[in-house]
């Protein structure tokens, strides 16, 4: 099995999990603000994983490398996502400036693709 398929399956499957937990789980326990937050960060969670399911399909088929973007898109998605998740459910604040960074590993992951684009 490629890693990053196994990579988008578990990553996919966690994301799945914390929405269904933000929707009924924290909806009564946490501000408004923060169950935004949430949300923002399951949506940001799952459409990167679709995007890593993709390119693990497409190194199946083409045996092209996928390991820059790959690699970055994971990391984005656990800086990101793993750091809003954890400052709604009640993380130290020294992981407010984590998000960012993990902003940056996802548009870093997307500009990664560029060098896919060639024949």
């Amino acid at each position: 099995m490629s890693p990053w398929i196994l990579s988008a399956a578990l990553l996919g499957a966690t994301g799945v999990v914390l929405g269904a937990f933000g929707a009924h789980g924290l909806a009564a326990r946490v501000e408004p603000s923060s169950l935004e937050s949430w949300r923002t960060a399951v949506q940001y969670h799952l459409i990167h994983v679709l995007l890593l399911l993709a390119l693990g399909l497409y190194a199946q088929q083409s045996g092209r490398s996928i390991a820059l973007p790959a690699g970055l898109l994971c990391a984005g998605i656990v800086l990101f996502s793993g750091s809003i998740y954890a400052l709604v459910l009640g993380g130290p604040r020294w992981l407010g400036p984590v998000t960012p960074l993990g902003g940056l590993a996802l548009i870093l992951g997307w500009l990664a693709l560029l060098p896919l684009a060639r024949d």
